[in-house]
């Protein structure tokens, strides 16, 4: 695993000076001096560290010499009626936006590093206030037709004005506008006084679309459609049953079939998907052979369900593939626009009735670990109580009365812990001590009201058949609070329209915290203040001075060490926030796929890539048809 550089206590009280400085330009909003060194590369990373050479082969996890052919079959759930992946109307399909590529790429593995996919190189200053991106005049586009600056362009203009709402603030703030040079150059300029140390990176980043078959079609990207847009990437929609299969097979006019990034990638001809209600008729069709990947993310079937012909024989392998990804911030997550939840006592005793610890034991058979940060499992989480240079970034904030001085001293939040049984008799009497605070007294039925008699309801809004095992005991033990909980089961395009802005018509979901290693503007999408009634990924509305503070120093940081400390901050503020209750995870993924496949012997720590990497066996294959196991 990636582990940040720490500083000995020698080497503080410097640095601690550094942050400050860092502390107090973000806050001033300092106007940033213009530089004049040009940089050409074929790549680009947050600190400027990049792991591949201009003259590489290939990755270094990839089998160069994998064999192309055969298909690769996975499940996805609920349904579709979209294959636009950019609009907030309609379900978009699974792998809807498979199709198309970006200017720059980034690696399985290494943090904060991308490389030139449709560019042969880039340029820009030193201080990454503009950027050019020189295009490779042999990019095309699936229908044979040319990639060009005016392409990007177009692409630009179009997710700035039609993109999703919360990325569209973020992105205009930040980027002054696209100029085409010439045919195969396009550059970029950022708006001054904003942190530029991503932003080559963010725009690099825009999918590109066809700007001729956009206007031909006459495509709005704000509305729900069945007509794939037009891209420039190694597969193409071949096939489609709306609401029940998708298929995309492999072009083999690829235009960047043979460049060193793609090398050993997209190696299966065709990439089906199937669609089922839920998990449990899901994996009885993956048993019967109807589809032929499987990543498991049920503990139960996990444990119990692999005892079928297909292990016994075989024929189907079952393992558990090292991952060395942080957690995916997995928890019921709170709907702050509820007046409810606006008091942290409240979510603070809704979330000491969740028991991790007996539910793992009896319904997880012990296969999970606790999520605590945002950052689990990396060397971002914050751990015990600040450090100096943590306290540096939190000081100003207490000062200005956007923290509670104790966040100074305390460690940083952990998720309760709770004991063998279901009901945590300990964790009930402080949370019934919390909500008496918090003005929510239990009547003579049983039931919490308020001083307007209101009841303290709390549904959980479910759309997975599968955790209904895992929320129900949950509803128990808030019932025994006196709570008024309950769980209310919909199906996935209910639960989509019921979460997406405007509505946000839910009190708790199960969703994520999201979080990158090398945060930036995102942070803005997921938590940020501007955008919380807007956001597709902020869908607790959490509104936050100190979190929006705290991101713009994130932003700003110029060095690992930097952004590891005001990460750690971050942190450690958003869970003090109690905006969830955290969930779990496992730090290995758990798979089950037809012996007809291989892989790199040592996988990427950031990537399972089965789609990406992975390659099909057809003498395996041929031995599995041969005994009547696929068709």
């Amino acid at each position: 695993m990636v582990t940040g550089a720490v500083t000995g206590a020698a080497d503080r009280r410097p640095l601690v000076a550094g942050l400050l400085a860092l502390t107090a330009a973000v806050f001033a909003q300092a106007a940033r001096a213009e530089d004049t060194t040009v940089i050409t590369a074929h790549g680009i990373s947050t600190f400027g560290d990049l792991k591949y050479p201009a003259d590489f082969k290939h990755l270094d996890y990839v089998n160069p010499d994998a064999p192309k052919g055969g298909e690769i079959s996975e499940w996805a759930p609920g349904t579709f009626d979209s294959m636009n992946p950019f609009s907030v109307k309609g379900v978009a399909g699974a792998l809807s936006s498979i199709s198309y590529e970006s200017i720059l790429t980034g690696t399985a593995d290494e943090i904060g590093a991308s490389y030139c996919l449709i560019c042969s190189t880039l340029e820009y200053p030193e201080d990454r206030s503009w950027v050019i991106f020189n295009l490779r005049p042999e990019a095309k586009f699936s229908d044979g037709s040319p990639l060009t600056a005016e392409d990007v362009l177009f692409s630009f203009e179009t997710f700035r004005s039609k993109g999703l709402s919360d990325f569209r603030k973020v992105f205009n703030e930040q980027v002054e506008g696209a100029e085409v040079l010439d045919a195969h150059r396009i550059k970029f300029t950022f708006k001054p006084g904003v942190p530029t140390r991503d932003l080559p990176q963010d725009v690099g980043g825009l999918p590109i679309l066809s700007k001729a078959q956009y206007e031909a079609q006459k495509l709005d990207m704000e509305e729900s459609t069945l007509t794939p847009y037009l891209g420039s990437g190694p597969y193409v929609l071949d096939k489609m049953k709306p609401g029940e299969q998708l298929i995309f097979r492999r072009n083999p006019d690829y235009w960047g079939k043979d460049l060193p990034i793609m090398r050993g990638q997209a190696n299966f001809d065709s990439i089906r998907i199937e669609y089922f209600a839920d998990s449990i008729p899901a994996f009885e069709a993956f048993k019967g052979g109807a589809y032929t990947f499987r990543a498991e993310n049920s503990s139960k079937s996990w444990a119990t369900g692999y005892d079928f012909p297909g292990i016994k024989d075989g024929s189907v392998v079952k393992a558990e593939l090292p991952s060395g990804a942080k957690a995916n911030g997995q928890a019921f997550l709170f709907n702050l626009r509820r007046d409810k939840f606006k008091d942290p006592r409240v979510r603070e005793a809704i979330g000491l009735m969740f028991n991790f610890e007996w539910s793992d034991q009896t319904l997880f058979y012990g296969l999970y670990a606790r999520i605590n940060s945002v950052w689990e499992n990396s060397w971002l989480a914050a751990t015990g109580a600040p450090s100096p240079e943590e306290a540096a970034l939190l000081q100003p904030l207490v000062d200005a009365g956007d923290l509670p001085a104790a966040i100074l001293t305390d460690p940083a939040r952990m998720a309760p812990v709770s004991g063998d049984s279901q009901l945590d008799r300990k964790n009930l009497r402080k949370a019934s001590a919390l909500l008496d605070d918090a003005g929510w007294p239990v009547g003579s039925d049983g039931i919490r009201r308020n001083d307007k008699g209101e009841t303290l309801r709390v549904e959980f809004l479910n759309d997975n058949p599968s955790f209904d095992r895992v929320i129900s005991p949950y509803v128990e033990n808030l019932k025994a609070l006196g709570v008024d909980a309950e769980l209310v089961n919909v199906d996935p395009a209910q639960m989509e329209s019921r979460t997406r802005p405007p509505v946000y018509d839910f009190d708790v979901i199960t969703g994520n915290a999201r979080s990158g290693y090398f945060s930036g503007s995102d942070l803005k999408q997921y938590y940020g203040s501007a955008t919380a009634d807007e956001s597709v990924f902020n869908v607790m509305g959490l509104k936050s001075p100190a979190v929006d503070k705290l991101i713009d120093v994130v932003m700003a940081a110029k060095t690992k060490d930097t952004l590891t400390v005001a990460t750690k901050a971050l942190d450690r503020v958003l869970r003090a926030e109690d905006f969830w209750v955290p969930q779990w995870y496992k730090n290995v993924n758990t798979v089950a796929y037809y012996d007809i496949y291989d892989h790199p012997a040592n996988l990427p720590p950031y990537a399972l890539g089965e789609l990406d990497f992975w390659w099909f066996d057809a003498a395996k294959a041929e031995k599995l048809k041969a005994a009547g196991v696929l068709k």
